[in-house]
């Protein structure tokens, strides 16, 4: 075994741009801006709208809501570190953010799950959607897909910081849980084993659940007339954009942190290991505003000040 020690902070591998960096700051700035405006946006739209006070609309305020917390927890650390000389940060902060960017991750994959069982109802069993999709039922569902994102990422930190660590460099621009275990001395053989079993949990069951659903949509839509193919060419792309969009940034992000990519350049490394933090949280207000008519027209009146 190595020797432990107990690490105040931890160092980040910033990639060393020069005056660059006010550059990068802007476009970041600008970037986190966006996000902000243009979800904020959605949930007030949907909010003060009784018209779309329906499952589908309170479950995209969820993902909006989502989107909001997991950028919170990224981008105004990233905003300072890009201007900082030495890329350090404390521990007990690196933690929060790795809590705060796990569970953003976890309750996203569970919300789209969900969405994609909202639609499921309304195509195939339009029938029974009323009294299945109620607003209680509907509230049980975003409260149980936030507390156990909220659990899961609990139980997970707790076991990652009780590890006894042999080094505070961390390979990335920001904190992650399993680049803190690697940092460890004794056997993670077991914290391996969980985190693995976890990731796949988190991704692979919801990701099968969504592929079931799309199954029987296609299955009515062969089988039905055009309004129903319509409909579910108009609610289920933009849910189908969103869950590829972030189901390729999650894989990109596996696959960076568990093999070695020492020959591929430190800026692309960057971009792949961002990718789902910082594209989702745009894509899903642009690709719901744009693409369902309600919030679109529900948008007009907002600015055009219509009642």
């Amino acid at each position: 075994m190595r020797n432990s020690t107990e690490f105040s902070y931890f160092t980040l591998a910033f990639p060393d741009v020069g005056i660059f960096r006010y550059i990068g700051f802007m476009f970041v700035l600008c970037f986190f801006l966006s996000i902000v405006c243009a979800n904020v946006l959605l949930i007030v739209v949907i909010c003060v709208n009784r018209s779309l006070h329906e499952p589908i609309y309170i479950f995209l305020c969820s993902l909006f809501i989502n989107a909001l917390y997991g950028s919170t927890g990224l981008f105004p650390f990233l905003l300072v570190q890009i201007l900082s000389d030495v890329h350090v940060v404390f521990t007990s902060l690196c933690f929060f953010q790795i809590f705060c960017l796990f569970c953003y991750g976890n309750v996203e994959y569970l919300n789209l799950a969900v969405m994609s069982y909202d639609r499921y109802l309304a195509i195939c069993c339009p029938l029974q959607y009323n009294t299945r999709t109620t607003f209680n039922k509907t509230i049980v569902l975003i409260a149980t897909t936030w507390l156990y994102g909220i659990l899961i990422c609990a139980v997970t930190i707790s076991l990652s910081s009780s590890v006894q660590l042999c080094g505070n460099i961390i390979n990335k621009v920001y904190c992650d849980n399993y680049s803190v275990v690697k940092l460890a001395c004794s056997d993670t053989t077991a914290l391996n084993i969980y985190g693995s079993t976890i990731t796949i949990l988190d991704v692979g069951c919801p990701l099968v659940f969504i592929m079931y659903t799309y199954i029987k949509i296609l299955k009515v839509c062969f089988s039905g007339s055009k309004q129903i193919k319509w409909k579910a060419v108009s609610t289920c792309t933009p849910h189908l954009a969103s869950v590829l969009n972030f189901t390729c940034g999650c894989c990109f992000e596996i696959f960076q942190s568990r093999f070695t990519m020492s020959s591929v350049p430190v800026m692309f490394r960057i971009f792949l290991s961002l990718y789902f933090l910082m594209t989702q949280p745009l894509l899903n207000p642009l690709i719901y505003g744009l693409n369902m008519s309600k919030i679109r027209i529900s948008c007009r009146k907002l600015f055009s000040g219509d009642s």
